[in-house]
């Protein structure tokens, strides 16, 4: 079943019991189960600086329920050598001792014939038997295909795939994204696998704007929270931050496009696991409900949007009833933590006037277009861990932002809170 077949069904089905997806799940408690995970992470078979089998260890054992391998443009498989003098220099002189400490029997070096020590990268296919545990721990083949279109960066990550798909390209930024979401949809319908594809980091090389976001109207997954440092969260003077772009692409989405928004995932974007690099693991990730921890049960829960995205702050209970337009949020809380809920969103009647940027030359700069901030207003906010939003009708979408006192544990950028993110609702009827 295709993505796009998967989210008609799933949302007749919502629609006709009268219940948002959250109030779904939240009726059959026994059966379901919140499941972490992290969708982007490299390793040495790219620009990481670590063996795959070592960085799954790390997220097993700090109990991420999947993890994705996305390597930039190969997937992990077939015979693969690297100098162990490539590898220290990535990593630093003890990565071979820690990795021969976890994974003795694996380890295999040969030396080549100008007497260089090699070590063989394990492929996902012999690795993931000695890490995957049912219902507990699973590994997901994926890859980051990196394009670019006339300089510019434009990455996407495809999770579950069954062979590596080249960049495609395209003669624009939006071309290049719904050129290379469709390549992944193709390979979906002819395996009949589910894949997952989202937008990596935008304000990565300022490549996307906001208005790229909206009109690729196919993609309905993008990054609102990317743990590299480089990847431009807050954005700047001529470069909106990336949350801020989510709302100007899904108002433009559900108002003028009349199209489902998009829902924002958290990733670490994980390269470096020694020492103190600039691109950690445990930065980011995703909370998934689902009934089991299977491929394709994770997949179909992140389509039907029944997740958020967290830097550090856990939810209880993430609800929307649509009977009752109501959305309903608890946080699990930590000691001493304190936290902010705000309900975000655009309401109907906003003020659609925009304008281009410029630079200090007057010359137009190929950024987001600067929007009334009529557009994701906070419309509530409630001081503790858990809040109510009732709809008026009045909204085009709402969703929630919960921050917590605390700075995050391993920030990617300066006073970084913990924060988590839930998808928007509200905008059901709109596409009815």
């Amino acid at each position: 079943m295709t993505s796009q077949k998967l989210f008609i069904r799933l949302l007749l089905a919502s629609v006709i019991l009268g219940l948002g997806w959250g109030s779904l799940r939240a009726q059959s408690p026994v059966r379901s189960g919140w499941y972490k995970g992290n969708l982007h992470t490299h390793s040495l078979w790219s620009d990481g600086n670590d063996f795959p089998e070592m960085i799954s260890k790390w997220y097993a054992d700090r109990g991420y329920h999947f993890l994705v391998m996305t390597d930039h443009n190969i997937l992990s498989r077939g015979q693969r050598w690297m100098p162990i003098k490539t590898v220290e220099i990535r990593g630093g002189e003890e990565v071979m001792n820690k990795y021969r400490a976890a994974f003795a029997d694996q380890v295999e070096v040969r030396q080549t014939a100008g007497g260089a020590s090699e070590v063989r990268l394990q492929p996902l296919a012999e690795y993931r038997g000695q890490l995957e545990q049912p219902g507990r721990f699973l590994l997901m083949a994926g890859e980051e295909i990196s394009d670019s279109v006339g300089g510019l960066p434009v990455h996407m990550n495809a999770t579950n795939l069954t062979e590596l798909l080249r960049p495609v390209g395209g003669a624009t930024v939006r071309e290049a994204i719904a050129n290379n979401l469709r390549a992944a949809m193709e390979q979906s319908r002819e395996t009949g696998q589910e894949i997952l594809v989202h937008l990596n980091h935008p304000n990565f090389g300022w490549a996307v704007t906001a208005e790229d976001l909206a009109f690729v109207t196919e993609e309905r997954f993008f990054e609102v929270y990317n743990g590299h440092p480089g990847v431009n969260q807050l954005g700047d003077a001529q470069h909106p931050p990336i949350e801020r772009m989510w709302d100007i692409a899904n108002t433009l989405r559900l108002d003028r496009l009349k199209k489902p928004p998009l829902f924002g995932l958290a990733t670490d974007d994980s390269h470096h696991y020694h020492g103190a690099n600039t691109s950690q693991p445990g930065r980011g990730w995703v909370m998934v409900r689902a009934d089991k921890l299977t491929p394709s049960m994770i997949l179909q829960s992140i389509n039907a949007g029944d997740f958020y995205a967290s830097s550090g702050v856990g939810l209880d209970r993430v609800e929307f009833d649509k009977s009752k337009q109501k959305i309903h949020i608890e946080v699990t809380p930590e000691s001493s933590e304190e936290y902010t809920i705000q309900f975000i969103g655009t309401l109907k009647n906003y003020d659609q006037t925009s304008s281009i940027r410029r630079d200090k030359n007057n010359e137009e700069v190929r950024t987001t277009r600067i929007y009334s901030p009529d557009i994701g207003k906070v419309l509530s906010t409630t001081s503790g861990p858990s809040a109510t939003y009732s709809l008026t009708g009045d909204e085009l979408f709402v969703r929630a932002v919960i921050t917590s006192s605390a700075g995050h544990n391993n920030p990617s950028f300066k006073g970084q809170k913990k924060q988590a993110w839930t998808q928007p609702v509200g905008w059901e009827s709109l596409n009815e």
